[in-house]
């Protein structure tokens, strides 16, 4: 089976979405509707702006999301999903190439979700870190020893975990994870500490705006964060996302539930690499490439 996967935050570079701005008539139509949906021109900071413009939370998130949705609406009736998963930020690009979400709401709700969890991060000092080398459990029982908040956040491949909560209490428990034999446990520059209780103020803003918006039954089965499973209820779908904002992002699970129920051939939809490369960490047993416009 054909499975497509859509990447979160990180995945931004400058230049992104160009080609296809350039390319297709049909993406040209959609970049300039977002650029009026939110307001400022996205277009000028994802062709021509800075890494530290692009790294802007209300920046990055909607940037990677149309890059996503348009690269897979211009691929036409080649794209052609049995079975759909997004990391993180992407699992909306998902829910809306499946059909759950419109064009629109769903980047009305990307730019809402982006300044929910940028305001959040101001409220207090909070971090990410990705831990590699360690098995799962030992992360996990690591971090319920530390005083404070920090949280396994996102389990991208196994040996690779990312801790998220208040920033000292992330740095402590890097310290206690390098003596434990931790590869790497290094602070990554994020702007605060997503997939985590500290995200509570966004969860409750972005769960008024996601009640208020028409979701509609997917074309096929999505592999939702949260539970790593195949979700095809609106209304699960829903509290799935909402709830994914302070908890973890349970992405090798996801992609195991998705090989274990017949996917065979993972395309990536969207800037970078980085999926790819978490694929083959995970299985690599199964095909996986990059969605291609030509």
């Amino acid at each position: 089976m054909r499975a497509y996967i859509f990447p979160g935050q990180g995945a931004q570079f400058t230049g992104m979405g160009l080609d296809l701005y350039n390319n297709s008539i049909l993406a040209k139509e959609y970049f300039e509707k977002a650029n009026k949906i939110l307001g400022f021109s996205i277009t000028d900071i994802m062709f021509q702006g800075t890494p530290e413009q692009l790294k802007e939370t209300k920046v990055t998130q909607p940037a990677i999301f149309l890059h996503s949705v348009i690269l897979a609406k211009v691929l036409g009736d080649s794209f052609q999903p049995e079975m759909l998963a997004g990391h993180s930020l992407g699992e909306l690009s998902a829910l809306v190439v499946s059909g759950v979400l419109s064009f629109d709401d769903g980047l009305k709700l990307v730019s809402k979700r982006a300044l929910a969890m940028q305001k959040a991060c101001e409220i207090a000092p909070s971090t990410m870190a990705a831990v590699l080398g360690l098995d799962d459990q030992i992360v996990e029982d690591t971090c319920k020893e530390i005083d404070g908040i920090v949280v396994a956040a996102n389990y991208n491949c196994p040996g690779q975990l990312v801790i998220s909560g208040e920033t000292s209490a992330v740095e402590k428990a890097c310290e206690i994870l390098t003596e434990k034999g931790a590869r790497r446990a290094l602070l990554l520059p994020v702007g605060g500490g997503f997939h985590s209780p500290m995200m509570k103020p966004a969860r409750e803003e972005l769960a008024t705006a996601i009640e208020s918006t028409t979701f509609s039954n997917p074309s096929c089965p999505i592999y939702q964060n949260v539970p790593a499973k195949a979700i095809t209820n609106p209304e699960e779908i829903k509290e799935n996302l909402i709830a994914q904002l302070t908890a973890p992002v349970k992405w090798t699970q996801c992609i195991q539930a998705m090989i274990a129920d017949g996917g065979t051939e993972f395309i990536e939809v969207g800037p970078g690499k980085v999926l790819q490369g978490l694929m083959r960490k995970i299985d690599r047993s199964v095909l996986a490439s990059a969605a291609v416009f030509e």
